[in-house]
């Protein structure tokens, strides 16, 4: 099965094209839900994060604070490091363990921080969703109520667009509206059903 690799920037439009990808009846792996479900109460990856940064981030539910260690970990790449140490093999692990009992001719592996993370060799293609970076900053502003200085720590801790495209083997520009991502997403959907079935 082709696996195919969908990652951009935050606000490049990647969870919108993955819909679009599972509306056409491809599967969708999505490494933030994988990581969520790895990490919910009683979960082993849930303990061990909190052995590493300590009890204070188990909420009264016993779900972890995922807020309070975002902002320590944004702000720390010392920190950034140690979690993603933590999470990210244990998220690959079970990328491939769901992917490996997939019966489609291919499937997207949405990894948002797939080029950062070395994670480019579970996949067969990467699939960027690129957006020129004043109107991802604009996007970001607008959607999530950060302001300038937010929105540089974050994008800070992601690869930056030109290092981003130069992984890709194939790109999505998102610079218009719904219906032109959706007709690009038809398009590369028509290509990967191709690329698959010539394997």
């Amino acid at each position: 099965m082709l696996r195919v690799g969908l990652t951009g920037g935050i606000a490049s439009g990647k969870s919108e094209a993955a819909r679009q990808f599972a509306a056409l009846g491809v599967p969708v792996l999505d490494a933030d839900v994988i990581g969520r479900e790895l990490v919910a109460p009683g979960a082993p990856l849930l303990d061990a994060i909190l052995a590493s940064f300590g009890d204070e981030l188990r909420l009264p539910d016993g779900s972890l604070d995922r807020a309070s260690l975002g902002k320590r970990v944004f702000a720390n790449p010392a920190e950034r490091h140690r979690l993603e140490a933590l999470t990210h093999p244990a998220i690959r692990d079970e990328m491939l363990t769901r992917a490996a009992k997939l019966d489609a001719p291919y499937v997207i592996l949405m990894v948002p921080l797939l080029v950062e993370t070395n994670m480019a060799g579970l996949v067969d293609r990467v699939l960027v969703i690129d957006v020129p970076e004043q109107l991802q900053q604009q996007r970001i502003m607008h959607r999530d109520g950060h302001d300038a200085a937010r929105v540089a720590q974050i994008l800070a801790a992601q690869a930056d667009r030109a290092t981003r495209l130069a992984a890709a083997d194939d790109v999505i520009v998102n610079d218009q509206g719904l219906p032109e991502l959706r007709q690009a997403v038809c398009e590369w959907h028509q290509r990967y059903l191709a690329l698959a079935a010539d394997r």
